[in-house]
């Protein structure tokens, strides 16, 4: 559960990323388990090329919520989380290739330029709700298919990692 601070520390957060760019801003370390790491060609101000984010560090990013239908739900549901944009901003992401890898060790290349163009989210919940693994968590990599018949489409889909675990920058 996110403190009572956790809305100031994402809008000084958000404020920190549009003003410095994401080079210029170094992550703490991670409190708590953590759930993903981001490495490859990411800030100079991360620990050996390498920024981890525990379940708290991603709640505190701004939030972000849309319904969409999925091939893998029989109804639309509601995905809840930070956009993958600014977890990439907040790991000083400066390449043009994700690897999405999977807790099952399930990689998909991911062009960059997604998260940028599309809002991209890195879901923590799902109808409001943390994500278990058998739930597809406890992060899930979704795009909103209902905002375009482009997005509905094997290109798109196949580039929605659940389970996510890490992502190699390149």
């Amino acid at each position: 559960m996110p403190s009572a601070h956790a809305p100031a520390r994402r809008l000084l957060l958000a404020l920190l990323l549009a003003a410095t760019g994401p080079a210029a801003l170094a992550l703490d370390a991670p409190k708590g388990k953590v759930v993903l790491s981001i490495s490859g060609k990411i800030g100079p101000g991360n620990a050996a090329g390498r920024a981890d984010f525990d379940m708290a560090m991603l709640e505190a990013l701004p939030q972000h919520s849309f319904a969409t239908s999925t091939p893998w739900f029989k109804v639309a549901r509601k995905f809840t989380g930070p956009l993958l944009r600014d977890v990439l901003a907040a790991a000083g992401a400066q390449g043009a290739t994700l690897v999405a890898v999977a807790l099952n060790d399930y990689k998909v290349e991911i062009p960059a330029e997604d998260a940028r163009k599309f809002k991209v989210v890195l879901a923590t919940r799902l109808d409001d709700k943390p994500m278990a693994v058998r739930e597809k968590g406890p992060l899930f990599i979704i795009y909103p298919y209902d905002d375009s018949d482009d997005l509905r489409s094997e290109r798109y889909y196949s580039r929605s990692a659940w389970q996510l675990r890490k992502i190699e920058v390149r």
